[in-house]
């Protein structure tokens, strides 16, 4: 077997098992909790809302978040702060 038929080999090899590694690894889980509690002490209304708003938060729907969290009373400044813990893994 020739040298660079081997090299190929390996790097094919390689990279498959890199490509299955990166579908096997564990999803990112979300933060509704902390946005939800970001939320409340910024004074938010209604619990409902604002988990539907985390919850939009979750998969990267910032601006509709943000919006959910201002008509559930939550000041601007908080409601972005609020909507970018939800998209981020818990500590």
């Amino acid at each position: 077997m020739r040298t660079s038929t081997r090299i190929a080999g390996a790097l094919t090899g390689l990279t498959l098992a890199l490509g299955g590694a990166i579908f096997a690894a564990p999803t990112v889980r979300a933060d509704i909790p902390a946005c939800t509690q970001m939320a409340g002490q910024a004074g938010a209304t209604d619990s409902g809302a604002v988990t539907a708003a985390c919850s939009r938060g979750v998969v990267g729907d910032l601006q509709s978040c943000v919006s959910g969290l201002t008509g559930a009373g939550v000041a601007g400044g908080a409601a972005t702060g609020a909507c970018r813990a939800a998209a981020h893994e818990p500590r």
